[in-house]
């Protein structure tokens, strides 16, 4: 069991972090899934699995045995016990894994896999307890999108000819297993950077159809796009990223979109840094996101920003107020309004 200590940061900061010795992780997080105010899982490096039932006070980390050299790069929890993990890396190199549980983590079960060159995975959501959409980077000019509709047990890949066709180089990014965000019952935005422009695809009814759209994030380069994006509703949206080679890079590392992703603006003046994670902590004109330079906060929706502090996190989220952050080495946040 781990516990955060309460250790808050400096100045503005809302968030209390965690540090851990011995009897917890130092593996790198990138994976966080926020089911309700007490229940958060996250996910990282070396088969590494968190749980919090008590909004963040304690901990328990795991690794999944058998799986010790996976880096769990996205996690997507149901409820309290119920949870998916994927696994980033080559799949020619059976890297590339989901993995479910029903117990908590007290057993996991490896349910889909593949050594199809090309195939990287990237993230997982699920639209409802039933369905759901995991990303992996471009496999023959378009991005390998698997579906479930049974709770997981088995996947289809989307088929290819119903996606756009990506941009030379064009990819999504795992640095914090949100480069994908769902709403509703069938709505999907896919976030993508790698290929010089920074592009989101949009997508009302599961995949048939898609709509892509150029957003102004910098995209200078392979390891620069769009890395996580995010809705507080249908219509209201926000999608930061950078180049992560550049984490205090001053380019412009927010767009915003009001119209359900049709069109997208920059920020008024965003961050001089590369961010990772983006959150709405609690309604549409409060926003956090993350990143290697720090936490920064909007109070206006994510035109102008505040930087609250400068520990290095790669993933947030929220439910309601209720805000948990991960990063390096094991470090783990609560938010504390």
């Amino acid at each position: 069991m781990l516990l955060i200590a309460a250790i808050p940061a400096t100045g503005l900061s809302q968030w209390t972090y965690g540090t851990y010795g011995v009897s917890g992780t130092t593996a790198e997080l990138r994976g966080l899934s926020v089911v309700s105010a007490n229940v958060a899982w996250a996910s990282g490096a070396r088969g590494t699995v968190l749980r919090t039932l008590d909004g963040g006070r304690t901990w328990h980390a795991d690794t999944v045995p058998g799986f010790t050299t996976l880096d769990f790069r996205a996690v997507h929890a149901l409820n309290d016990g119920a949870g998916f993990i994927a696994s980033a890396g080559e799949a020619e190199k059976e890297l590339a894994r989901i993995l479910s549980t029903g117990d908590g983590g007290r057993h996991w079960h490896s349910i889909y896999s593949t050594t199809q060159p090309g195939v990287f995975l990237d993230a997982i959501v699920f639209w409802d307890l039933r369905s759901g959409i995991a990303l992996s980077d471009p496999v023959d000019s378009a991005f390998f999108l698997l579906l479930t509709e049974n709770r997981g047990r088995t996947w289809t890949r989307l088929p290819p000819a119903q996606l756009p066709r990506v941009l030379p180089g064009e990819a999504a990014f795992a640095a914090s297993g949100s480069s994908i965000a769902l709403r509703g019952s069938s709505m999907a935005w896919i976030g993508t950077g790698g290929g010089g422009r920074a592009r989101v695809m949009r997508t009302a009814d599961r995949g048939r159809t898609w709509h892509v759209t150029d957003v102004p994030v910098h995209a200078t380069g392979p390891a620069a796009g769009i890395f996580a994006i995010t809705f507080f509703d249908d219509s209201v949206g926000i999608a930061v990223g950078g180049d992560y080679t550049q984490p205090r890079l001053a380019a412009t590392s927010v767009a915003l979109t009001r119209d359900g992703g049709r069109t997208w603006r920059a920020a008024a003046a965003s961050p001089a840094a590369y961010l990772s994670g983006v959150a709405y902590a609690g309604s549409k004109d409060r926003v956090v996101a993350v990143g290697l330079a720090g936490t920064f906060v909007s109070g206006d929706g994510g035109d102008r920003w505040t930087q609250i502090d400068t520990v290095p996190m790669n993933a947030v989220r929220f439910h309601g107020d209720a805000g948990f952050a991960v990063g390096p080495r094991g470090r783990v946040a609560r938010w504390t309004p």
